[in-house]
């Protein structure tokens, strides 16, 4: 089949309005950013979605992405503010927000990110002491972003976190500061244990202290206690002797022979209770107590007889003393000896 060259004309035609449609018309995806040149010069930037250029004359120049893109920052040797080597390596976080200023600033934009952050990590670290390196990871990468975002701005880039992956210390000095923290957690416990040794004995002194203080107010209270019954006993003592002395002078024998029967009998209470006795002098029966008691009647009625009545009553037989001798034996010194005493109060029928 011959075409013509009317046929040839128009197959011509659709051909170049197809191209041209093809080279006029782009689609940005989302998350990218394109540049478009016209004659090799920046003229606008094209968004997310379908965009239409002028065919022949302009063209898509750099396609850059737009989402926050990680990169990563290699080991490196750093020599800290006291001349000790550490290796570290970081991880940067940026995001291209001007695609014009990221495509036509800088070359090879991944790789400029990655030498800037390197050589702040040497500088920033490098102005640390070790202690402060390895305890102060924040601070470093707060500097870190600080300075190199400072220095990505006129790129169009905004890095948004920049972080100390590691820092390894050499083995020699890892050892070292294992040995160091060990002292100083052994130092610290011992401290603890004297503090709480110091503590103990403190706590203890005021318990001491406290039980003196209390045991001192209890023996005041005691002597307080033991004194008002010293005085109450004192002023019973005194309101009976008052009570028998108003007795006697109101003729009552039966008081006197109360007060010294009552005497009578604490003495021989007491010398039974001595330990060194051994001679002890009773009555010879215990009636004869009964006896005495009269005795001492007797004795008071002539005095108190004698005073009524002016004249002087005849004089009491004396009672025969009987007394009963132990005959020397071989007898052990220690042992005790009885001996009967009569009573000195008895009358003459009361032997």
């Amino acid at each position: 089949m011959d075409l013509s060259g009317f046929d040839i004309f128009v197959i011509a035609a659709v051909v170049l309005v197809i191209l041209t449609l093809v080279a006029g018309i782009k689609t940005v995806p989302q998350g990218y950013r394109y540049t478009v040149e016209r004659f090799g010069r920046y003229t606008r930037t094209l968004e997310p979605g379908l965009n239409i250029i002028t065919p022949f004359i302009e063209r898509i120049g750099a396609r850059m992405n737009v989402m926050e893109q990680v990169l990563d920052i290699p080991t490196q040797e750093v020599i800290t503010k006291d001349n000790a080597s550490v290796s570290s390596d970081a991880v940067a976080f940026y995001q291209v927000l001007n695609a014009a200023q990221a495509a036509y600033q800088i070359a090879n934009l991944e790789f400029a990110i990655q030498n800037l952050t390197m050589t702040n990590i040497r500088s920033v670290m490098g102005s640390m002491d070790l202690d402060e390196l390895l305890s102060n990871r924040d601070a470093i990468n707060d500097r870190l972003l600080r300075v190199v975002d400072e220095a990505v701005g006129p790129w169009g880039i905004k890095v948004t976190r920049i972080e100390i992956k590691d820092i390894a210390p050499p083995k020699d000095l890892v050892t070292s500061m294992a040995r160091q923290m060990k002292a100083e957690r052994e130092k610290r416990a011992q401290v603890l244990e004297a503090e709480g040794s110091r503590n103990a004995q403190i706590l203890r002194a005021e318990g001491a202290k406290q039980s003196a203080i209390l045991e001192a107010e209890g023996q005041r209270e005691a002597a307080f206690r033991d004194a008002e019954a010293r005085e109450r006993l004192a002023e019973a003592e005194a309101n009976a002797t008052r009570m028998v002395s108003e007795a006697i002078a109101a003729g009552d024998i039966h008081a006197i022979n109360y007060f010294i029967a009552q005497k009578y009998t604490e003495a021989l209470a007491d010398i039974g209770k001595a330990t060194n006795s051994k001679i002890v002098l009773m009555p010879m029966e215990a009636s004869s107590l009964i006896g005495s008691l009269g005795g001492i009647g007797a004795i008071a009625r002539e005095v108190f007889g004698r005073d009524n009545d002016g004249t002087t009553p005849p004089p009491a037989p004396r009672a025969t003393t009987s007394r009963s001798s132990v005959p020397p034996s071989n007898r052990p010194s220690g042992q005790t000896i009885n001996v009967t005493v009569p009573n000195p109060f008895a009358g003459p029928t009361d032997k």
